[in-house]
């Protein structure tokens, strides 16, 4: 089972300093320099703990002029949150709970697939409700290969293959934690960080 980016996400907030700025940085956007005097710590201190946290996506970064501001990741922070307690939990209850919830599940998931999908497997188009979407979303980066690295252009052509809008899907993979980028490289997170349509109502 792949941890790896579960276990960056606690470590990037096992520190005093860093849950600090994110408890400020859930009040609105700030740069550096006001990091600094609100946390009674110099700049490149806060550039160290910044750059740990965007690291493990639990901040956003960007550039104005010479001034760069933060912003948290909101998304990333609660689905990475609920992930270990779903890791914990996941095979509590009782067996005719666990199954039926399951059968549930994958009559929705076939529904969703027959209804949005061709006979050919394309995408006919991005489903407008959000657990619909994330189905369909599920079911195109499946099919990719955990552990291999693409770069932008194979996963734009990967996504081609199911429908034309791939930057809109590509995008959607990144925001909904099926994919990670670093360096203009793709590659699939664990299952765990995915966001879970099945848990919505």
């Amino acid at each position: 089972m792949q941890l790896d980016k579960v276990v960056a996400y606690h470590k990037a907030l096992a520190d005093a300093t860093r849950i600090k700025l994110l408890i400020m940085l859930a009040e609105g956007e700030l740069n550096g320099q006001e990091l600094a005097e609100k946390l009674g710590v110099t700049p490149a201190t806060v550039t160290h703990h910044a750059t740990k946290l965007r690291e493990a996506s639990l901040i956003n970064e960007r550039r104005e002029k010479n001034t760069i501001y933060f912003s948290l990741n909101h998304y990333f922070i609660k689905s990475s949150a609920s992930a270990a307690e779903q890791l914990i939990y996941r095979n509590a209850g009782t067996e005719k709970e666990v199954e039926s919830m399951e059968e549930s599940s994958k009559r929705l998931k076939d529904s969703v697939i027959r209804n949005f999908f061709t006979a050919e497997g394309k995408l006919k188009h991005i489903p407008a409700q959000h657990k619909k979407k994330l189905i369909a979303l599920q079911h195109i980066v499946s099919q990719l290969t955990r552990g291999q690295k693409y770069t932008e252009k194979e996963i734009n052509m990967f996504i081609k293959g199911f429908h034309d809008d791939f930057a809109t899907i590509r995008r959607e993979f990144i925001m909904h934690q099926f994919m990670f980028r670093e360096n203009d490289i793709y590659e699939l997170n664990p299952q765990e960080m995915w966001a879970k349509w099945e848990t919505l109502a």
